[in-house]
């Protein structure tokens, strides 16, 4: 089984201390074509020589430039995945067969992982400890859905029930793909993306993010490498004017997005306008329910590990605590404490535990939020501004409020970033309440040492996962959201049947393949 953030918690904030000291300048970029995209198979010189500057977030310098898909470059990515689906042999070969290809993937990321790793913090300021553990274990997503080749039902069974001697139920390739990844975790949404996609058959444009294009390059060479025929794999980086090409384009048939609720919503409406498929996976404002029996300092023990997670810069972050109004004070002082301790700094230092933001407009927006909330009256009980001891690079302190309103800005805008806000409830039917008024429905969780009041307490929250006594998020079961949090579901089984359209055969007799 493969692993998700919720591994990465339960290690409880230690990861770092295996960390290697690096710098920034003393690697070379590990992948190459940086000025070329991937189309057909092969690197290709794009349409223009426009490039995309990628600012490391730790040093503000150039970490890499790579090529910038123009319209023709798009069309000639599309149009090679569709050649792909409707010509070529991938979609015609059995599962096990694509399974082979895979395993051959999986193999080849777990031998790519220290580039990823090496990358990912000088794009979006992640831990490279951090960074080395997802990267180590994103071979096994691959590994994971090659095994489903042998256990998944494709074809069922049925007895007709309206004439005709045998009934099948088989599930098929929905087409071609484009798959679109945000900045913050690339080579983990790609893989819970493209993984399900290539076993259903599919063929795939993977559009990556500007600030953030290494896991999509990587990848591409690795399918390079593997041998994956031409057009099944198509890689580029574009802006969002030519991404909503990709989202419009009458040969795409589904659309696979991870970003945020205003672009989730423009995409729906343009693949509704179409009747596109589409799984989107967006914003969120989830909270912690905090119940009167759990104590407060083993809450903020169990937060300051995800909360720090990728500089905060996490969809299903706990961002919302809510307590009991007696205990209000008494949980923002033990927050306030354990996050007073932590250590900000470069994400490639051991003794780092919180790197920077990814970007500068990032970094305003979230700074332009904790203004706010001072001016709206909350209480800013720690952090809230640039370490004194940098003076470079996008960093920002973790970051405590107490005394937060849950109609509140601070509660009701989601941050991308490492800020905490405490909210006081009259009692646990209360908590509940305000952890359900939100437009969003991605994450909760519930505190308590009861599991009966943590299942009850669960069963209300309107959310596609509700953990118990800390973050957690599980790929291995499904991931998705409830509201604006997103439609669909991304891993495990339900990950793969976005990918598939169910088909209805009723046949006069029986075909060979099938036994008596």
């Amino acid at each position: 089984m493969y692993f998700g953030f919720e591994v990465w918690v339960n290690t409880r904030f230690h990861i770092r201390k295996e960390s290697v000291l690096n710098t920034h300048g003393n690697s070379a970029v590990p992948f190459g074509h940086h000025h070329q995209l991937f189309i057909g198979g092969e690197w290709i010189t794009p349409s223009s020589d426009s490039k995309f500057d990628v600012i490391a977030p730790a040093t503000e310098m150039l970490y890499v430039s790579v090529a910038e898909a123009q319209e023709a470059d798009m069309r000639r990515a599309v149009a090679s995945a569709r050649s792909a689906f409707d010509l070529g042999p991938w979609p015609l070969m059995s599962h096990a067969e694509r399974a082979d290809y895979l395993r051959a993937i999986a193999d080849g990321l777990d031998g790519r992982a220290a580039d990823v790793a090496q990358t990912w913090p000088n794009e979006m300021g992640i831990l490279h400890s951090t960074a080395q553990f997802f990267a180590g274990s994103m071979g096994s997503v691959y590994a994971y859905h090659a095994d489903l080749a042998d256990t998944f039902q494709f074809e069922e069974r049925h007895v007709p029930q309206a004439g005709g001697e045998l009934g099948l139920l088989v599930r098929e390739p929905v087409g071609v793909v484009g798959i679109i990844v945000p900045w913050n975790a690339p080579i983990n949404l790609i893989a819970n993306k493209l993984a399900p996609a290539l076993l259903a058959g599919c063929t795939c444009i993977i559009k990556a993010s500007p600030e953030a294009p290494s896991s999509a390059y990587i990848m591409a060479e690795i399918a390079e490498a593997v041998g994956i025929p031409p057009g099944v794999i198509n890689v580029i980086t574009a802006d969002r004017e030519v991404s909503e090409l990709l989202v419009r384009h009458p040969d795409i048939d589904k659309i696979s997005f991870t970003g945020s609720t205003a672009a989730g919503k423009r995409i729906a409406s343009i693949c509704g306008d179409k009747i596109t498929r589409f799984t989107l996976e967006l914003g969120g404002k989830s909270a912690a329910v905090v119940l009167d029996d759990y104590d407060v300092n083993e809450v903020a023990e169990a937060l300051v590990g995800p909360t720090c997670l990728m500089s905060g810069q996490v969809c299903s972050s706990l961002t919302r605590i809510i307590v009991g109004r007696n205990r209000h004070d008494d949980l923002v002082d033990a927050l306030s404490a354990r996050f007073g301790e932590i250590t900000v700094g470069d994400p490639f230092d051991s003794g780092s535990e919180i790197g920077p933001i990814a970007m500068q407009r990032q970094l305003d927006r979230i700074e332009r939020l904790i203004q706010t909330g001072i001016s709206e009256g909350a209480k800013l009980a720690v952090g809230g501004k640039r370490p004194a001891h940098l003076n470079r690079g996008f960093f920002i302190e973790p970051t405590v409020f107490g005394n937060v309103e849950n109609d509140s800005t601070l509660a009701r805008e989601e941050l991308f970033g490492p800020v905490l806000s405490v909210i006081a409830a009259d009692n646990e039917g209360h908590a509940i309440d305000l952890a359900n008024d939100t437009i969003y429905g991605l994450n909760n969780s519930v505190f308590t040492n009861d599991p009966d009041r943590a299942y009850k307490a669960a069963r209300r929250l309107r959310s596609g996962t509700v953990g118990h006594n800390n973050f957690r998020t599980d790929f291995s079961i499904a991931f998705g959201g409830f509201k604006q949090s997103g439609v669909g579901r991304e891993g495990g089984v339900e990950g793969l049947l976005p990918y598939l359209e169910s088909k209805t055969i009723i046949l006069e007799g029986r075909p060979s393949h099938i036994s008596e």
